[in-house]
C-alpha cells in the first residue's frame, strides 16, 4: 500500500514539474515580454540599434577619400610652413628646407592612403579618380561623390593648417591679417618666376602623367604587384622622387584637389583674387587641367604598352577582335 502510494506522489509530481518547465521556457523564449514588460522584436531591435548603418555603407566610401585627402593636406601644407616661415628669424630658428619639404609630401600622400585605401581605394586625387573611371572600370557613378569628397578634404586641412600657423603668417607677412601672394604659395601652387606658363603646364603634365603611371604599375597583377598594405610605401618613394626631381618649377600640384581646396581657403582668409588672377587664370590650366590631362596620358601609355588584365581598355577591344575572328 505503502509503495502504491508513493509511485501515485511520484507521478503527479513529475507532471506538475514537467508542466512548470514548460511554461518557463515558453515565457524564456518569448520574442516580446520578459519578467518587466514588453520587448522589441529581434528585426524591431537591429533596426533601432543600427538605424546609422545604412547611412554610413553610403558615406564610407566619400568619408575615406575626404579623410584621406585631408591627411595629404594637412602634413603637407604643414610641412610647407614649417620649412618657410621657420626661415624668418622672428618666427624661428630653420626648421626644415627642401628636403624635408619633399619628405613631408612623401609621408602625406602615405598616411593618406593608408587610411582611405581599404575603404574607398585611396585615390586621394581627382586625376586619379577620373583615370580609373576611364581605364580600370571604377564606377563613374561614384565619380562625382569622390571628387567632392576630395575637394573638401583638402579645404579642411588647409583651414586646419592655417589655425595652426595663423601667428606665424603674421609675423611672416610683417604685421596683423597681412596675406599676400609671398605666403599664399604656402597653400597653394604658383610657378616659379623664371618658367613660363606653357612650361609651368608641361611640368604638371609631365609629374602627373608619372605619378599615375607608377600606381598603375604597382597595383597591376601581371607586374610587380605590390601588397595592399604596402601600396602607400610605394607612393612615399614615388612622391619624395617627383618632388625631389621635378617639383621646384611649380611647387608639384600634381593633384587638382589639393591646389583647389587650399586656394578656395586663402580666398576665404583674406589672400582675395590675387590668388585667381595671378598669370591670368595660371589656377585653372596648371594645376587642375594639367594634372586631369597627364593622369589621362599616363594610363594611356601603360595600357596600351604594359598592361595586360582583362579590364584594360586596349584589352577588351583585342578580346572582340578575338571572337569576331573565331566566329
Amino acid at each position: 500500500m505503502n509503495s502504491q502510494f508513493t509511485n501515485v506522489f511520484q507521478q503527479v509530481a513529475s507532471r506538475k514539474m514537467s508542466r512548470s518547465k514548460s511554461y518557463t521556457s515558453t515565457i524564456s523564449q518569448a520574442p516580446n515580454v520578459n519578467d518587466q514588460g514588453p520587448l522589441l522584436t529581434s528585426r524591431e531591435n537591429a533596426t533601432r540599434e543600427n538605424w546609422w548603418w545604412s547611412y554610413k555603407q553610403m558615406l564610407r566610401d566619400p568619408s575615406a577619400e575626404f579623410a584621406g585627402t585631408m591627411l595629404l593636406t594637412i602634413f603637407g601644407l604643414g610641412v610647407n610652413c614649417q620649412a618657410v616661415l621657420s626661415s624668418n628669424t622672428r618666427v624661428s630658428s630653420p626648421k626644415g628646407d627642401w628636403t624635408s619639404v619633399t619628405l613631408g609630401w612623401g609621408a602625406a600622400i602615405a598616411l593618406g592612403v593608408w587610411v582611405s585605401g581599404g575603404i574607398s581605394g585611396g585615390h586621394i586625387n581627382p586625376a586619379v579618380t577620373l583615370a580609373m573611371a576611364t581605364w580600370r572600370k571604377f564606377p563613374w557613378k561614384k565619380v562625382p561623390a569622390y571628387i567632392f569628397a576630395q575637394l573638401m578634404g583638402a579645404l579642411v586641412g588647409a583651414a586646419i593648417v592655417y589655425a595652426n600657423y595663423f601667428h606665424a603668417l603674421d609675423v611672416f607677412e610683417g604685421g596683423k591679417g597681412i596675406r599676400t601672394l609671398k605666403t599664399a604659395g604656402l597653400f597653394s601652387t604658383f610657378a616659379a618666376d623664371y618658367i613660363t606658363n606653357v612650361s609651368a603646364f608641361f611640368s604638371e603634365f609631365l609629374a602627373t602623367a608619372i605619378l599615375v603611371f607608377v600606381i598603375l604599375a604597382v597595383t597591376d597583377r601581371g607586374n610587380a604587384h605590390t601588397p595592399a598594405g604596402l601600396l602607400p610605401l610605394a607612393l612615399f618613394i614615388t612622391f619624395i622622387g617627383i618632388a625631389a626631381g621635378l617639383g621646384m618649377d611649380t611647387g608639384f600640384a600634381i593633384n587638382p584637389a589639393r591646389d583647389l581646396g587650399p586656394r578656395l581657403l586663402t580666398s576665404m582668409v583674406g589672400y582675395g583674387k590675387a590668388v585667381y588672377t595671378f598669370r591670368h587664370q595660371y589656377w585653372v590650366w596648371c594645376p587642375i587641367i594639367a594634372p586631369f590631362l597627364g593622369a589621362q596620358f599616363g594610363a594611356l601609355l601603360y595600357d596600351t604598352f604594359l598592361y595586360n588584365g582583362d579590364d584594360g581598355l586596349f584589352s577588351k577591344f583585342s578580346s572582340s577582335n578575338s571572337l569576331v575572328s573565331a566566329v
